[in-house]
């Protein structure tokens, strides 16, 4: 289905569009996923790298829970920020110069936590950084959502943000090599030093949107930086619901990342078990994205909701039925499929709705929403732990996200019956 016209039309005269689609996933295409995941694996690793050295800046500035705690909250703090700063830049100047931008900022400043004096010091420049890191991801997806033939969106996107993940599962092996070795400064310099490269490959080979330079070269884009203008038209509906499936599944991601470990040895399980399991997480979710993305560009965002809907009596069932350890292993394997593939899900669409001059502002106001939803879940977990909340009944507590989820991707996926590529 088409943009709806009173959201925007890009310039007839030039059909950008076309020429994508014909000549489907070509050299320019692999050329974008390819840097497109260098920005992606640097991206998760800097920002996720820190809870590896968190032991070692306890020692070193003498940090007590709450201070380490406010470490870790103020980098997420930072990508909230940065999302919505950076979308609005990337639709300004183009996604090219503000990827770049946001890139090279990030390593400098993952650079410079190597050199912080003191715990302000530190939780200023965490936060600095925070912003550069938050800000690159949403361009990826708007770039990729531009660059890509219609029928390969969804999927491109997936495939771009597996990157992240990766960067991610990388953190502990490589902070386990260089930490005891070289300090804990080792893994900023590593991450600082290939990000800023990473910026320089990106100088050379990442493209510009084709949409964005027909737009500025025809002279009939208008910019906009506030958040009104994504209410306009349809969007006044696939706006608040997007947002809200994206905080949703991001609060039930990061519950699980942050508490996961502790939660699964109150359901019995030994830490050593408790600990592989958490680690499946990542792959388990990254398995879940691959089986959706092309389900998702042909059928469209209701696609997304299943994996939610069946995650929702998975949850309920470990919460109010008595499992063993070895069924309650199994599924969690599957829970991590679902709720890890959904949320890549969700960010695979994220980007398809909104047209070329508010895409950047489009996919930055919907990943800082989502960052309000990873900050809830570490908070919920807390708070439930301390409660002295029964370990099964905390499972059911968080079957309310994927349904709340669930419910707004369907509601997306009535409204556009196939994924709304607004050229």
């Amino acid at each position: 289905m088409n943009a709806d016209p009173t959201v925007e039309s890009e310039p007839q005269a030039l059909d950008v569009a076309s020429p994508l689609e014909s000549h489907g996933a070509g050299w320019l295409v692999v050329r974008l996923v390819l840097v497109a995941w260098l920005v992606t694996f640097f991206d998760g690793f800097d920002l996720n790298v820190i809870a590896f050295a968190a032991p070692y800046l306890v020692e070193s500035y003498h940090l007590d829970t709450h201070a380490l705690a406010n470490v870790f909250t103020t980098g997420i703090a930072g990508t909230l920020l940065g999302a919505v700063l950076f979308g609005v830049l990337g639709d300004r100047i183009g996604r090219r110069s503000a990827i770049i931008a946001a890139t090279a900022l990030f390593g400098i400043l993952t650079l410079t936590l190597a050199f912080a004096a003191s715990y302000w010091e530190l939780l200023l420049l965490r936060f600095v950084s925070g912003m550069a890191l938050g800000g690159a991801i949403p361009l990826i997806w708007a770039l990729s959502v531009e660059y890509a033939p219609r029928r390969y969106q969804a999927t491109l996107v997936t495939v771009i943000m597996l990157g992240y993940g990766l960067g991610i599962a990388v953190a502990g092996p490589i902070s386990l090599a260089l930490i005891p070795r070289f300090g804990w400064q080792a893994v900023f310099f590593f991450g600082g030093i290939a990000s800023l490269l990473t910026a320089v490959l990106l100088y050379r080979a990442l493209p510009e949107s084709p949409r964005f330079l027909a737009a500025r070269a025809a002279g009939s884009a208008h910019f906009s930086s506030g958040p009104a203008v994504l209410f306009e038209g349809r969007l006044r509906w696939i706006t608040p619901l997007l947002w809200l499936a994206y905080a949703a599944s991001s609060l039930n991601t990061f519950f699980l990342a942050t508490w996961g470990p502790l939660l699964f040895e109150g359901m019995g399980l030994s830490r050593h078990d408790a600990a592989w399991s958490s680690s499946m997480n990542s792959v388990a979710g990254a398995l879940g994205a691959l089986l959706l993305m092309r389900f998702t560009d042909r059928v469209g965002a209701i696609c997304v909701a299943l994996l939610p809907a069946v995650a929702v009596p998975f949850l309920l069932t470990i919460g109010f039925v008595p499992v063993s350890h070895t069924t309650f292993l199994c599924m969690m394997c599957v829970l991590y499929v679902f709720l890890g593939g959904s949320h890549y899900g969700v960010i695979s669409v994220a980007g398809l709705y909104y047209p070329t001059t508010r895409r950047g502002l489009g996919t930055g106001w919907a990943a800082g929403i989502g960052k309000l939803g990873s900050m809830a879940g570490p908070w919920l977990g807390g708070w439930l732990m301390a409660a002295n909340t029964p370990a099964p009944r905390t499972f059911a507590v968080l079957a309310i996200f994927p349904a709340v989820f669930c419910v707004c991707m369907l509601a997306i996926g009535l409204l556009e019956r196939k994924p709304p590529h607004a050229a």
